[in-house]
């Protein structure tokens, strides 16, 4: 095991997507958004997806080279169009403007189609709260959770997330609308392990804790039951009826073989916390709800274990096995020939 700076790393992921077909500025945000994922310990979003992304780019499934059209924005309603490329270039477009409109008016909508996302989604929001604006975000995906009482997946994970800014720093929180995130269950089938009871289903609809039979035609189970999925049905129409982008059932990449990234839809909505009625105090009241938490015997808040683990990587480095960063410098070459893996 050895380490590697923050720098170092998104360095050597923009030379890795780069080199297998993405333009400069894509590589540039995508290789910050996986890199900031491992260094804040996320790992089903960090270097794990760097595969896939890879897999996916030399599928043609994706325009590694996209140029989002910013198609709308007469008003606080901001559509953009990602061109078949990443979504997080595309939100890097109507960001300016939708920060601007949201002051301007109090809030603002950004409507994003024809986008794929494969990463986590906190980076899309915590941005906004560190400039004073509560932002929420929506994604869904390809199908891989089954709705309450059905026989076959019609939703994706479809993760929320949500972020405010606080006294000297912000609240975030990202989950899925699945008792686990797919990246998660990818991991558990690469380190055979089982999952938690109730997580997901096998082709025949039977409860299983093999993540291979998750991820071999069964599917995830929403939290809560049928609370989840009516979250995750909210999710779909947000994020793909009102953006003009695909529901996860709709995803069909079976014409290229590899691909991994779902093209659907994401929302995202800013608002400007000061024209609430606790105007310039807001950021104070967020706080005193984080303390009743905390007196009430919460030992820590949404967002604490990636924050701390940023601290310790920006510190100390970001760990990482030679192995992996061997594979990472391969990559960084250029397409090889040896076929990716299936589970990473």
């Amino acid at each position: 095991m050895t380490s590697i700076s923050f720098a170092d790393l998104v360095t050597l992921l923009e030379r890795i997507f780069v080199a297998h077909g993405c333009s400069a500025p894509v590589a540039a945000i995508l290789a910050a958004n996986c890199a900031g994922a491992e260094r804040d310990a996320a790992h089903s979003h960090g270097l794990f997806r760097i595969e896939g992304y890879l897999s996916t780019l030399a599928s043609g499934w994706v325009d590694g080279s996209a140029v989002p059209v910013l198609e709308d924005a007469r008003t606080s309603f901001l559509r953009v169009d990602a061109a078949n490329g990443f979504a997080q270039p595309a939100l890097a477009l109507a960001a300016p403007l939708a920060m601007a409109r949201a002051r301007e008016t109090g809030a603002c909508v950004v409507a994003i189609r024809r986008s794929h996302h494969f990463a986590a989604l906190w980076p899309d929001v915590e941005p906004f709260a560190e400039q004073g604006l509560v932002a929420l975000a929506m994604v869904n995906s390809m199908a891989v959770v089954v709705p309450a009482g059905a026989r076959q997946p019609v939703y994706g994970t479809n993760p929320l997330a949500f972020a405010a800014p606080r006294e000297g720093g912000i609240v975030v929180f990202d989950q899925a609308v699945s008792t686990m995130a797919h990246g998660d269950v990818q991991i558990a089938a690469r380190e055979g392990r089982s999952l938690p009871p109730r997580t997901g289903v096998d082709a025949n609809g039977a409860p299983t804790d093999d993540p291979r039979a998750v991820l071999d035609g069964g599917a995830l189970l929403a939290f809560g039951g049928h609370k989840g999925a009516s979250i995750a049905l909210m999710i779909e129409i947000m994020a793909a009826a009102l953006t003009g982008g695909a529901f996860s059932h709709e995803v069909d990449w079976s014409a290229h073989p590899g691909a991994q990234t779902p093209c659907t839809g994401e929302t995202i909505i800013l608002i400007d916390p000061s024209r609430g009625g606790c105007g310039s105090g807001f950021a104070a009241r967020v706080d005193q709800m984080l303390a009743a938490l905390l007196n009430a015997g919460q030992t820590r808040l949404p967002g604490d274990r990636r924050f701390a683990a940023r601290v310790n990587a920006m510190t100390k480095g970001i760990p990482i096995s030679t192995t992996q960063l061997n594979r990472l410098q391969a990559w960084a070459k250029g397409p090889t020939q040896s076929p990716l893996r299936t589970y990473l």
